[in-house]
């Protein structure tokens, strides 16, 4: 008896013994965590050392907009190379979660427009990190758990041609959408993201109440994205649409379009962010990768592009606005999910 006893004390210790190894086990940093939130004095030192060791970077973008930073980082980093897998943020979301699945773990980082990253995150596919970039940034472009940073972004408000409607005339707030004046000579455009995060700014602002109103202006919604819109606006066929792009109206207005925009009260922030990958098989190239996104440098490259930099030492006058980052929000994807079925109703359906 006091042998089977002694057999069970010893499997149980065994047993407790394997737990508290795997508890260990789980307590100890991942090598990516570790490099991701390296934060020593020698910092550049051991990223240069550990990227010139790996050699690559296999990042997951959405387009080729982003060449000329990868030619500059390049340039200053040789000994990385760069490569691209793009597609749309929503089929990168889908994609990298079917690969973490599959045990297929080939990524390094993202620049991704930050919806597409809320899957990812709340997957556990993404490493939060720390940057001494962090400092010179907006707060709220760091996502709260900093498994993100915005690196470009611009801003949704009010855009007009201004040979048809001179800029002491045109409406300038969300409110002034309603004047009787307006009605039927208004549009939208009927991408997705944009148009529900305009709604869901109004809701945030001025509640529910002023996007019904606002329903029953007769708005023509355009399956067209913001700088398609814009460029109709441009040549006169649409007069004015509260879904319009700074950045468009900017590039466009400089090459002599008739165009001008205004931020209407607080704006929603199409942004792009970027992330590290929680497997990333080149940690310290990746980490390399987004200190030089968040660097003044690579600020100044993505204005040279036409974006807006949520970095508060190189914002450009045009970036003074009330920005919201909805993607930042706690609860974004129930909050989107009633903005799209308010959209539909509102603007989609009545028109049916």
């Amino acid at each position: 008896m006091g042998s089977v006893v002694r057999s069970r004390a010893c499997l149980t210790l065994v047993a407790l013994g394997s737990l508290l190894a795997l508890a260990s086990a789980r307590a100890q940093p991942s090598r990516v965590e570790t490099i991701a939130n390296y934060a020593g004095a020698d910092r550049p030192a051991v990223l240069e050392a550990g990227a010139k060791r790996e050699g690559a970077l296999l990042l997951y973008t959405t387009g080729t907009q982003i060449k000329p930073l990868i030619d500059r980082f390049e340039r200053k980093y040789p000994y990385v190379k760069v490569e691209l897998a793009r597609a749309s943020s929503a089929d990168t979301a889908r994609k990298v979660l079917e690969e973490y699945r599959a045990g297929y773990e080939k990524v390094d980082a993202f620049e991704l427009a930050s919806h597409g990253l809320v899957l990812p995150r709340d997957e556990n596919v993404l490493q939060p990190f720390q940057s001494p970039e962090f400092a010179a940034f907006n707060r709220d472009a760091v996502e709260p758990g900093r498994h993100w940073v915005v690196v470009r972004e611009s801003y949704t408000g009010i855009g007009f041609n201004t040979k048809l409607l001179p800029i002491e005339k045109a409406p300038k707030t969300y409110s002034d959408l309603l004047d009787p004046q307006w009605k039927g000579r208004m549009a939208i455009s009927g991408v997705t993201t944009t148009a529900v995060n305009w709604v869901g700014t109004m809701v945030i602002v001025h509640g529910d109440d002023l996007v019904r109103k606002l329903g029953q202006q007769d708005f023509r919604v355009y399956n067209l994205t913001g700088r398609a819109l814009a460029n109709l606006i441009s040549a006169g066929e649409i007069l004015l649409s509260p879904t319009i792009y700074n950045s468009h109206v900017s590039t466009s207005s400089e090459k002599g379009a008739p165009l001008a925009w205004f931020a209407p009260g607080p704006v929603p922030v199409t942004d792009t962010g970027v992330a590290i990958a929680r497997k990333a098989p080149h940690p310290h190239a990746a980490m390399l990768f987004i200190d030089f996104l968040m660097s003044k440098e690579g600020q100044i490259l993505y204005q040279g592009l036409g974006y807006d930099s949520p970095r508060t030492d190189a914002a450009r006058p045009s970036a003074q606005v009330q920005k919201l980052y909805l993607t930042n929000r706690p609860n974004y994807i129930a909050d989107y999910e009633n903005w799209a079925r308010l959209y539909q109703n509102v603007f989609v359906r009545r028109k049916m």
